[in-house]
């Protein structure tokens, strides 16, 4: 197939006003091809006189909320009338905008990326209601038995927006069988198969099981836990049965666009896989497993660079890192820079249990760590607020393209462990607390 597409330019915002069609799905990892699950539906668009300019979006700061113009205001400004609007000063081009937070500029909608944010105009929003929009969703790290009671609950207040997405991918925490003793004592997180509908309904499509908690009850639950997910419609990557299973990516077509993923485990405990024994596709570096491992990375960066040749976008999903701090250990840049030169057109970390701050490495961005999605970790464990709130990171492609990433904050009710949507600036002045060029807040 036809690889690393670019849309062709001049499709324009006029064009948001016609949905695309259901799409194509075919969620794919080791073995046959799982069943297709149901296609997402997108809500309807607004009505055609809604729609801006075909080709000029306002774009603000990546760290600022999404600005929303009338369309009256949006004329004014892509006419030069304006030179500050609402205290922001209207500048040139997007790495102006990238540097100043409080600044604004009118470009090309072709050349709108996902280190700023376009601004929606009469209620459209001119990167996401296009046609061409395929919409990925992240979630941090879920662990849903232990002290959870009820997956299902803790789930249902954001499983909405979950299963609005495309394709929506998420670590899971635990495994899906108990077939084995537990290998962390109490914190060994062992569930069942009855894990997988929660989970299907919440809308995940794609769950990593390259962590450090997917070997709790030794090998042949891990491998039970890979089948289980593998005869259900969500594919497992990660972990399997030698390394060759375990480096496999899990594939997932919408909208005409394939996407790959890629996970491993930088932190430990469950198995490193190897070529005659079962685990995780891990990478030994610091701060748990560390020194670097030069050939470790080899590898994984040799598996990106395969998927790229068969799919239009990869997505690196590493668990890495140290826990309770929102500082990202050096080591992972670099090993995140590594990932991109490899072909990751994002990189999506998790485990440090708290959201980290978010790069840029030549256009990419690296999300260090989302935080946790669902975990038992209450005030009566003594564990801060820090641990209980998350963000989902929403990125939209146009074909290959990365064109926005969004960040949706929540935090986790302290006895159901539910995710609850919270206003922006309570948990994402953490995240661009330690972000870096146009992330830094």
């Amino acid at each position: 197939m036809t690889v690393r597409r670019r849309p062709a330019a001049g499709a324009g915002l006029a064009a948001a006003l016609v949905l695309a069609a259901a799409a194509c799905t075919s969620p794919a990892s080791e073995g046959d091809p799982e069943p297709a699950p149901a296609p997402r539906t997108r809500p309807a668009a607004p009505p055609a006189t809604a729609a801006p300019e075909p080709d000029l979006a306002v774009v603000g700061h990546a760290t600022r909320p999404q600005l929303a113009l009338t369309r009256a205001a949006y004329r004014r400004l892509v006419a030069g009338d304006l030179d500050r609007w609402r205290g922001r000063e209207v500048v040139a081009g997007i790495r102006a905008v990238e540097r100043d937070p409080g600044a604004i500029a009118v470009v090309p909608l072709d050349d709108v990326g996902p280190t700023v944010v376009a601004a929606r105009v009469g209620g459209v929003d001119p990167v996401r209601d296009d046609p061409r929009a395929v919409d990925l969703t992240v979630g941090g790290d879920v662990m849903l038995v232990r002290g959870v009671p009820d997956a299902a609950a803790a789930l249902a207040p954001l499983s909405r927006r979950l299963r609005s997405a495309d394709v929506t991918v998420g670590n899971l925490e635990s495994t899906l069988s108990l077939e084995g003793s537990p290998t962390q004592g109490g914190d060994s997180f062992g569930g069942t198969p009855a894990l997988l509908g929660p989970l299907r309904r919440a809308g995940f499509d794609v769950l990593s099981l390259a962590n450090n908690h997917a070997g709790d009850y030794g090998t042949t639950a891990m491998l039970r836990t890979v089948a289980e997910l593998r005869r259900s419609p969500v594919a497992p990557v990660g972990a399997g049965r030698d390394l060759a299973a375990a480096s496999r990516p899990a594939y997932v077509v919408r909208g005409g666009v394939r996407f790959g993923f890629v996970a491993f485990n930088a932190i430990g405990e469950t198995p490193q896989a190897t070529p005659d024994a079962p685990g995780a596709l891990s990478v030994r570096m610091p701060p748990r497993t560390g020194p670097l491992v030069p050939a470790d990375l080899d590898h994984v960066a040799e598996v990106i660079r395969r998927a790229t040749q068969r799919a239009d976008v990869v997505v690196a999903l590493p668990h890495w890192g140290t826990q309770y701090t929102h500082e990202p250990e050096e080591v992972q840049r670099t090993v995140g820079r590594r990932l991109v030169r490899a072909g990751a057109d994002l990189v999506v970390g998790g485990h440090p249990h708290w959201v980290q701050g978010i790069d840029s490495v030549g256009g990419v961005p690296l999300a260090h760590s989302l935080g946790n999605l669902v975990f038992d970790m209450g005030p009566s464990s003594g564990f801060p607020v820090e641990t209980r709130e998350g963000v989902l990171l929403e990125a939209t492609f146009w074909g290959a393209e990365l064109k926005a990433v969004r960040l949706a904050p929540y935090r986790m009710d302290p006895t159901s462990y539910a995710p609850r949507p919270v206003p922006g600036p309570e948990v994402l002045a953490d995240v661009w607390s330690t972000s870096t060029g146009p992330y830094a807040g």
